[in-house]
């Protein structure tokens, strides 16, 4: 594409992506909307969007439009209407994994709040993992770190790989004392998981083990959850994603030991690598020169190098002690408590969150064990032997 060409594009953005105004103005007109008023006029002129899972890219929104390109700056893409784009000739990016430690961080927080208020003993917990992608990948490695059991389902990857490592998704089921869904939203084929954890998914878990969900709110079948919970099957609930977003349940809220407001995969590293993704699959689309482009200077959340003296407490309660310096789940469970009918004022206005590799830990008084269980967790560590 020469430059007169590119000085015609116009893209349209969402304006809640961070990190992004600036960057492609002088590669095209850009124009900023929030990501439930990008509509058909709003783009019948635009040569390529960049988009949230707000915006729904389908026939509705795209016939008659210019648009050859869309860029969404999320893991997720079910609100793409994939076979509508291939009829099309549209081209179209997700950004698979840019969240996926900052999805970790949140499971280890959620994990670690469980463990404290129930006198778990992590080495003696037995985690069934619900999908083994980027995420799914991230989170068995971090709670390997801790010392639990893992037991991973995945049918697609299962029949790729071989049965080796997997588990039948009733044996994990029942032999879990925590379940974490990390699956993509498919509604039709053989591997469909629209409401898989559904009334028959709850009855087959161990009574008293503890649910997570933090992929899709629709793989939930959330009256089968409701009474799951009522009946006491269930243990310690934490949600951070719901059916009909951003008009949550509230009903369901009051249940929930841990409710967010699909906040897994905000920390400000993960957005930062969705906005990456996003301008460098543009630049590769219209050849404008941006391939390599990267965030610069994110924003720090507190110190960046964090002093522990491990000479005295319990395991449990130093690995929590640390890692809530860089990351505490319930200050998100207590906003959205106080706010529940503000969802996506929550998430458009979320705080500041760095992910472990952000961190230095400068540890005291270790034997090794720490060392390794911290560095399993993401962090950068620097040990020494004394204070």
């Amino acid at each position: 594409m020469d430059t007169n060409t590119q000085a015609k594009m116009k893209i349209v953005i969402d304006q809640k992506i961070p990190f992004i105004k600036g960057v492609l103005e002088q590669k095209a007109e850009i124009k900023y909307l929030p990501g439930d008023k990008i509509n058909a006029a709003a783009v019948k002129d635009a040569d390529a969007l960049i988009i949230r899972t707000r915006t729904r890219c389908d026939k509705n929104l795209l016939e008659g439009s210019k648009v050859s390109f869309i860029a969404s700056a999320t893991i997720g893409f079910d609100h793409i209407d994939t076979a509508y784009c291939k009829k099309a000739g549209i081209y179209w990016t997700n950004a698979p994994g840019c969240n996926s430690s900052s999805v970790e961080q949140y499971i280890v927080s959620v994990l670690l709040y469980f463990a404290q208020m129930n006198e778990i003993d992590l080495k003696k917990t037995t985690v069934g993992i619900v999908g083994l992608g980027n995420v799914g990948t991230k989170v068995k490695r971090a709670l390997n770190a801790l010392g639990c059991n893992c037991l991973v389902n995945d049918p697609p990857r299962e029949k790729e790989e071989g049965s080796d490592g997997y588990t039948d998704l009733k044996d994990l089921l029942s032999q879990s004392d925590i379940v974490s869904l990390h699956v993509p939203l498919t509604s039709s084929g053989p591997y469909s998981t629209e409401k898989m954890a559904d009334r028959d998914f709850f009855e087959s878990m161990k009574k008293g083990a503890c649910f997570i969900n933090s992929s899709r709110g629709e793989v939930v079948d959330e009256d089968a959850l409701k009474e799951a919970i009522r009946s006491d099957k269930l243990g310690e609930v934490a949600l951070d994603v719901y059916r009909n977003e951003p008009h949550v349940d509230q009903g369901l809220l009051a249940m929930l030991s841990i409710a967010t407001p699909h906040i897994a995969g905000y920390s400000s590293d993960g957005k930062a690598n969705g906005t990456e993704m996003s301008v460098q699959s543009v630049s590769r689309y219209f050849k404008l020169g941006m391939d390599d482009w990267k965030v610069k200077n994110i924003p720090q959340a507190g110190d960046k190098e964090l002093l522990m003296d491990l000479s005295e407490g319990e395991f449990l309660d130093i690995l929590s002690e640390v890692y809530s310096r860089t990351y505490q789940v319930m200050e998100d469970h207590d906003r959205f408590m106080d706010a529940m009918d503000q969802f996506e004022k929550l998430r458009g206005n979320y705080r500041v969150r760095r992910e472990a590799s952000a961190y230095r830990l400068r540890l005291f008084n270790d034997d090794g064990l720490y060392r390794k269980v911290f560095e399993g967790l993401g962090f950068e560590v620097l040990a020494d032997s004394c204070m």
